[in-house]
């Protein structure tokens, strides 16, 4: 996907996860399940090693802008996608909202319905 001071993005379909790599060696991760419509994080991990090192931030940024260029939205249900998503609204339009539903109708024989 994307290369950044000597750090790849890239994408693991078969383990459903995007990764950062230095070389070979798998920094963190950002588990994911995709729709044709959707994709859904629901779990990100950094080796202990490199936290705090912008690994992370790393990583959800390629994955969005990746989003981004296949038109699919994100469902963030790992707590750290939410929380970054929220630090850079900039991206919060890639976040999928449910369509309201329509108020379930009035159950009968309540009040308003009684014959006097």
């Amino acid at each position: 996907m994307d290369t950044f001071d000597g750090h790849s993005v890239v994408d693991n379909p078969e383990r459903r996860r995007f990764e950062v790599r230095r070389g070979r060696r798998v920094l963190g991760w950002a588990a994911y399940e995709q729709t044709a419509e959707l994709l859904v994080f629901t779990h990100t991990e950094v080796q202990p090693r490199w936290e705090h090192h912008g690994i992370g931030s790393l990583l959800v940024r390629t994955t969005l802008d990746h989003a981004r260029r296949i038109g699919v939205q994100v469902l963030p249900i790992c707590p750290f996608v939410r929380g970054w998503i929220e630090r850079h609204p900039d991206y919060a339009d890639l976040v999928y909202h449910p369509p309201h539903a329509a108020a379930p109708p009035a159950s009968p024989g309540t009040a308003d319905d009684a014959v006097v």
